[in-house]
């Protein structure tokens, strides 16, 4: 080997970076240990203890040194399905954006075409395409998106906006512009909410053009108050309120009118003896109020009065705003009345007839107008800060501008002379509806107060000083880690390398001897690269990232087994160890299957990366440094120590005494048995599309079709079946819920609302989930049971939400990732081979593993004891099958190859024959370590990614099997007979 000594310098200057950049991630977790020690199990403490030696120096190297914040920032991130915390998908409104830009427009064009691009969503197209596509359709050249009254307003007028005068062509050019800034203009917003959040190392980052964001933050543990941050548009408005007195005409009408349509109830309700019940006794149907038939009033759960209407129950909202949107019901209101917005108030607590603590929601009327403009919005506000009010209970202050301070002072003075009330709304939510005792406020300094905690004012303080989004940010998809999982699945992931790294090094050194060592040394070489390089690049290790680590220890002696059978060869020829060993490391040797084999494993590993996310991309992207690293230690470092063998002691053996004659002068006809082989793959292929079509189709998770699922820990062992019927009463729709693990952990999944966007959906999914399950939790309080906290061993230990436009992206993006994967390999082949034939026998061994495998699935996922469901993880190890599938087939392309440009005797069938018999060896040792990897992971591996694992497994089995009995048997039906008879002429002229 040329250039021995660069390879050596090289490996070793690696090898010294590697170590060096590992060790900011070994001082980071052994002062997070100290952390951990001196805070006890209080993770405030623990987080403000590091906080305080974030600057305080913690390595010393001589030459320089290094603060706690420095090697923080250095050592390998940890996935949150590793560290625990908060993973949120946020998708920036278009729709709102687009009017916004039209100032609202009533253009019925206009507001057709945006009705028609959401109802017309499909995965991977983006809105904004749709809704042009909308437009052109409804206005069919009648209507131009530069017209007056929808794009061509003074807000986009002028230099670098839209002008009357543009065609269509042209406008769409400048909207799409307009649109990025706005998603530009979120992004920063939401930066400057997390920053000021306090979560270490947050992770916030634009997904393409599409509109969507995503937001990591490792180690968040409050649920709810980390979605409002990050979902709410922080819109603060102040609008003036009505009246009880008011309004209570209206009311007392509506619900007349709304007997005569809903359907009247039989039992008894009390109704709250307030004004509006005042109300009531003037009617002549006071009487029959007493027998519950007021569909409005019967909601009335409490005395409202001032500027509040009522106090309901939250499960009622939806019902109680269905009637107010009733035309038949507005059309009631006054003539002064008519544009008069109904709205609630965040939850708050009060008792019932018989003193219990009851949740409810207030009820109020906003005037509101024509264009639905408060009397003034928040963006007249230039500081605000957390503070305390006179009685001692948390609150906001404000600064408003010049401006700002002139309405105000002429809204407050309004109220003080009218004796009405100011409603403070944040994203349509009454927080406060004060009243103006004093006397007009001037100079724009005012306190929000109402029923605030600590942590809301901090959070409302921090939204208004970054600014309100342009536009609502809905959560698409969300993950929450508990911490508690995350550290089992670093112990599972730990176990799983382990063990798997030891088997594979001792098969090494039973099956190759000597070489086998050397091949382990190289691994443990290859295993420390493979990390240096993740810490140095910042790469986030995550689950299915520490399956794509134990794969590694797997595929990098793949090499080394086909270098190593080569050269077993070469000696059983005659030559000596030195031509052996330089003769298996050419390209007519060993090389040109091992670039083969790993090109493969590279484009399907490339394309898991483009199509995947989260977690997948970074199983990808492990496969992929893990390839990179693999085959310059396996070609490189391992031939660094047999050559120095060779030139010492020369012993060196390529098999011990019990392997050195397996496989050696083996004859077996594999092409004479295709037909039964043909038989045997077409009944189970059959079997398989029946049952995936026909009979039980396929367990298609979240990911595909949208949903909610909880992993949830019991204090005791629980019948799944009860815990589903119940759950399926509290939401009103099926829910499921399977055993996972142990028989005191489930696994929930709902899809109630999961086509409604917004925080209050999820917080009341938590709510239900929580009120459905509490007998199972009596000493358990709702933030306990929802939110995540060190130590953390019963109630809600990870959440996730796939929305289900997402999911439609999801399912989208896994059906071209696989046609991907299958025509990148088949045009490869065809390249390298020059023959279609290859190819078209090499896919057809892929399609065959791909179809077992969903036919496994399809067939078994009812009764394993392990969940076999479709989602990302699966298409990550149906791509991982296509790519090892792939490594067997093409080592026996490359033997047909290479005997058919030698001089090999025989017909067609008989050099095919050879050319599998005398790669068996490789074949199945290369299959044999995967298998070993693979059944580490599956039985250590944990819980989560156990059907992740068994796909993978079950592909391994099955792709060595297609490369032998599937592949080669097509290549030689579909060769043609003069090409057979012109290479047999050829072989046996010679």
């Amino acid at each position: 080997m040329q250039n021995k000594g660069l390879i050596k310098f090289f490996a070793i200057l690696f090898a010294l970076v590697s170590i060096y950049q590992l060790s900011f991630t070994y001082v980071a977790s052994h002062v997070k240990s100290e952390a951990k020690a001196f805070a006890g199990d209080n993770p405030d403490k623990e987080l403000k203890y590091l906080d305080s030696i974030g600057k305080e120096k913690v390595v010393n190297l001589g030459f320089t040194d290094f603060t706690y914040n420095e090697v923080k920032n250095k050592q390998i991130n940890k996935g949150l399905d590793l560290e625990g915390g908060i993973n949120v998908i946020l998708q920036i409104s278009i729709k709102d954006v687009l009017k916004g830009l039209a100032n609202n427009s009533k253009n019925p064009v206009f507001n057709k075409s945006l009705a028609d691009a959401t109802a017309n969503l499909e995965g991977n197209k983006s809105y904004l395409d749709k809704f042009f596509e909308a437009f052109d359709a409804n206005s069919n050249g009648t209507t131009k998106l530069a017209s007056p009254e929808i794009f061509a307003n003074r807000n986009l007028q002028g230099e670098g906006g839209i002008a009357f005068e543009m065609t269509d062509a042209q406008s769409q050019k400048v909207i799409r512009k307009k649109v990025d800034e706005s998603i530009e203009s979120a992004y920063k917003v939401l930066r400057e909410r997390i920053d000021k959040f306090g979560v270490t190392q947050p992770n916030i980052q634009k997904l393409g053009a599409t509109g969507r964001i995503l937001v990591e933050l490792p180690g968040a543990k409050d649920v709810d108050r980390i979605k409002k941050l990050l979902g709410g548009k922080a819109q603060l408005e102040f609008w003036e309120t009505y009246k009880i007195e008011e309004i209570g005409n209206f009311l007392v009408a509506a619900n007349e009118a709304l007997k005569k349509t809903e359907i009247k109830k039989t039992e008894t309700k009390t109704v709250a003896k307030d004004s509006l019940n005042a109300l009531l006794t003037d009617t002549k149907d006071s009487t029959e109020a007493k027998k519950g038939n007021n569909p409005l009033f019967d909601k009335i759960l409490g005395q409202g009065g001032g500027p509040v209407l009522g106090y309901f129950a939250p499960k009622d909202t939806a019902t109680v705003n269905a009637y107010f949107k009733r035309p038949e019901i507005r059309i009631l209101l006054g003539a002064d009345q008519h544009y008069a917005k109904f709205v609630w108030s965040k939850p708050t607590t009060i008792k019932d007839a018989k003193a219990k603590d009851i949740e409810v929601v207030e009820l109020y009327a906003l005037k509101g107008n024509r264009d639905n403009i408060p009397a003034m919005n928040g963006g007249l506000v230039t500081d605000a800060k957390d503070t305390f009010d006179q009685m001692g209970k948390p609150a906001v202050s404000m600064q408003m501008n010049s401006q700002g301070a002139k309405v105000w002072e002429e809204l407050t003075g309004r109220a003080f002379s009218q004796k009405s009330y100011i409603a403070i709304v944040l994203d349509n939510i009454v927080y406060s509806a004060p009243g103006v005792t004093s006397g007009p406020i001037a100079g724009g300094r005012s306190e929000i107060t109402g029923s605030f905690d600590v942590a809301e004012t901090k959070d409302l303080a921090n939204v208004l000083n970054a600014g309100k989004l342009p536009a609502s940010a809905d959560i698409l998809q969300s993950t929450v880690v508990g911490p508690s999982l995350g550290q089992a699945a670093i112990d599972a992931g730990t176990m799983s390398s382990i063990i798997g790294f030891l088997l594979v090094c001792l098969w090494m050194v039973f099956y190759y001897g000597k070489a086998g060592w050397y091949a382990n040394l190289a691994l443990l070489l290859n295993l420390l690269f493979l990390f240096g390089i993740m810490a140095s690049f910042g790469f986030v290790l995550t689950l299915p990232g520490i399956a794509g680590i134990v794969l590694t220890l797997g595929t990098a002696v793949d090499a080394n087994i086909i270098i190593f059978e080569r050269a077993k060869e070469e000696l059983r020829e005659g030559k000596s160890l030195s031509e052996a060993v330089a003769t298996s490391y050419g390209w007519h040797g060993a090389m040109r299957s091992i670039i083969d084999a790993n090109v493969t494993h590279v484009l399907t590993g490339a394309i898991l990366f483009i199509f995947g996310t989260g977690p997948i991309k970074g199983f990808a992207l492990t496969l992929l440094i893990g390839i990179v690293t693999s085959m310059f230690t396996s070609i490189f470092i391992a031939r660094i120590f047999i050559d120095r063998n060779i030139a010492g002691k020369g012993d060196l053996t390529f098999s011990t005494n019990i392997t050195k004659n397996w496989f050696t002068n083996f004859h077996f006809d594999f092409i004479k048995i295709k037909k039964f082989t043909y038989i045997f793959s077409s009944i189970v292929v059959v079997v398989s599309l029946i049952s995936i079509f026909f009979v039980n189709g396929l367990d298609q998770g979240v990911d595909f079709v949208g949903g909610r699922t909880f992993q949830v820990k019991f204090e005791k062992p629980v019948d799944a079946t009860v815990v589903s019927d119940e759950l399926s009463a509290a939401f009103g729709t099926p829910v499921e819920a399977k055993i996972l693990g142990d028989d005191d952990q489930l696994k929930i999944t709902t899809k109630y609302k999961i086509k409604e966007d917004g925080v209050a959906v999820d917080e009341e999914v938590n709510q239900i989930l929580y009120k459905a399950l509490a007998k199972y939790y009596p000493n358990t309080s709702y933030d306990k049971f929802t939110n995540t906290y060190d130590g953390k061993k019963v109630g809600v230990l990870q959440a996730s939400k796939v929305g289900a436009s997402i999911s439609e992206d999801i399912k989208t993006n896994s059906y071209w990732a696989v046609l991907g994967a299958m025509a990148a390999i088949f045009l490869y082949l065809m390249v390298s081979f020059r023959k279609w034939q290859y190819s078209l026998g090499a896919i057809a061994a892929v399609a065959h593993d791909v179809i077992f495998v969903l036919g496994i699935y399809s067939l078994c996922y009812k009764f394993m004891p392990f969940h076999m469901e479709m989602d990302q993880h699966f298409i990550a190890a149906i791509l991982t099958v296509i790519g090892y599938s792939m490594n067997d087939t093409v080592i026996v392309f490359d033997r047909i190859r290479e005997f058919i440009i030698g001089n090999r005797k025989g017909s067609f069938e008989d050099i095919v024959n050879a050319s599998i018999n005398t790669t068996l060896s490789r074949t199945l040792n290369t299959s044999l370590m995967m298998i070993i990897v693979l059944l580490t992971m599956f039985v250590f591996g944990g819980e989560s990614i156990r059907g992740f694992i068994f796909a993978m497994l079950v592909g391994i089995v099955v792709g060595t099997y297609s490369s032998l009995f599937i592949a080669t048997p097509v290549l030689v039906d579909t060769i043609s007979k003069d090409d057979k008879h012109t290479i047999e002429d050829k072989h046996n002229k010679a």
